[in-house]
């Protein structure tokens, strides 16, 4: 099985801010790495699971939690006016479930809303928000993330 995420998953200690915003024992959140959309989160189990419908219960309990507290983070780190959640697991190689917390900012032009956000992913490498940007973000959401946790 070739997975990207698994293959994140497995180093996870050894991964660049960006790609561990957040972790528990059953989710990670990572910058997507190909958006020229910042603040474009994904949260991923941290096991290999294709389909909703074989999460867990305990993955289950804790996604909404990590839906609305990602959301959160956002609206406080980038002033997004609210977040999209999306969950398809289509890509090749990326079959691996995974859910896209996208900060639908203020000022988001009307032929990029809805279902036309994702012409933000996939953008071409000199339009992607970089590593450092991703980095920096990732540090402020996880300071956010800190200070907010219900734990």
């Amino acid at each position: 099985m070739d997975c990207f995420t698994c293959r994140n998953n497995a180093r996870i200690n050894a991964l660049p801010p960006r790609e561990v915003i957040a972790a528990d024992d059953h989710w990670r959140v990572a910058h997507a790495f190909d958006t020229a959309l910042p603040g474009w989160l994904v949260l991923v189990p941290r096991r290999h699971v294709t389909s909703i419908a074989d999460l867990t219960d305990a993955e289950a309990a804790t996604l909404g939690t990590w839906q609305v507290r990602l959301s959160r983070a956002l609206r406080a780190v980038t002033g997004c006016a609210k977040t999209y959640i999306v969950q398809f697991a289509e890509k090749e190689g990326f079959a691996h479930v995974h859910f896209h917390v996208v900060p639908r900012m203020p000022d988001l032009p009307a032929d990029r809303c809805g279902p036309r956000v994702f012409s933000y992913l996939g953008a071409p490498e000199q339009d992607r928000v970089t590593e450092q940007q991703q980095d920096e973000l990732a540090a402020a959401l996880h300071e956010h993330l800190d200070r907010t946790d219900l734990g």
